[in-house]
């Protein structure tokens, strides 16, 4: 009886400090992430170890699908990668275009934003585009045109005109329904379920939250938070908890110099962060894997 008692108490005292050595404990992602510079597509785990990689062309955007395979998207296209490294589908652009932005839709199609021939597509299992989208736009710099695009629940299409500094959103059919300006060129727009968009914003560099009166509402100023200065801020993630994943691409004499991932809660404060110059040299996009979710159905905040 009296040893009976004896293991109670110990464990009455030891389950409070067990869940907050829990709570203290650092966190971790198993993450997939473009290495632009590099020229592939890679998937870490929460240890930090190469789990799958993939060679591909100057790299931006990536989604791991429901059935395990990885999208991505490359200079001349997008492309479709098995675990065991077969590409069961690909779009190749057409010649000249560029591409740097791509999203796995519900239907099955992938949606593709080209730079030089000015038109967000469609594009069905056979590599074919079932859907065109001219998008108006009068780009400086042609290969500036664009950057980030996304399709949203409500069937609308938001897509950053970089070298316009501006974020216009298109209805189904890609008619434009309103624009919003920046004082900077954005890389990447997120719209949460509140209605909400996030924007990363390059010569300005910040990432900006906006309300559904495009009022700002949170907002990360280039050197706000120690030892993560924004750089070329591009890839966001919104995660369940609240906190914001930032790619931090460093192609502009930054690289090798600090973290080219973050993750940052609502006060600022950095609780996690990727930085593994031995291997990788740019990250423009990536997606937390250790977060349940389904890119085809828009579940995936980024």
């Amino acid at each position: 009886m009296l040893k009976s008692i004896s293991v109670l108490l110990t464990a009455l005292v030891l389950a409070p400090l067990a869940a907050l050595h829990a709570a203290d404990a650092p966190i971790s992602h198993r993450v997939l992430l473009t290495d632009y510079k590099g020229n592939r597509v890679a998937i870490l785990s929460a240890k930090g170890e190469i789990e799958w990689e993939f060679p591909a062309k100057t790299p931006q955007d990536c989604w791991l699908l429901p059935n395990g395979n990885v999208l991505f998207s490359q200079i001349t296209g997008a492309a479709e990668v098995t675990m065991d490294k077969k590409v069961v589908w690909e779009y190749q652009a057409p010649e000249k275009a560029l591409v740097h932005s791509c999203q796995p839709l519900p239907d099955g199609n992938v949606l593709v934003a080209e730079c030089v021939t000015g038109r967000i597509v469609a594009v069905g299992r056979d590599g074919k585009v079932v859907k065109e989208m001219p998008v108006k736009s009068s780009p400086k710099v042609v290969s500036h045109q664009f950057r980030g695009a996304r399709r949203t629940s409500d069937g609308h299409y938001w897509v950053c005109l970089m070298d316009e500094k501006k974020v216009v959103e298109l209805d189904a059919d890609g008619a434009q329904l309103r624009e919003v300006a920046f004082d900077g060129h954005p890389g990447e727009v997120v719209k949460l379920p509140d209605g909400h968009l996030i924007v990363s914003l390059w010569d300005k560099t910040s990432i900006v939250e906006l309300d559904e009166n495009l009022k700002t509402v949170w907002q990360i100023a280039e050197n706000e938070i120690p030892g993560n200065p924004l750089r070329i801020p591009m890839g966001i993630q919104r995660l369940p908890n609240g906190n914001t994943v930032i790619g931090n691409y460093l192609g502009h004499g930054f690289e090798g110099k600090q973290p080219m991932v973050f993750e940052v809660t609502r006060d600022k404060k950095v609780v996690w962060e990727f930085a593994d110059h031995a291997r990788f040299k740019t990250v423009c996009q990536m997606q937390m894997l250790d977060v349940p979710a389904d890119a085809t159905k828009g579940e995936v905040l980024r």
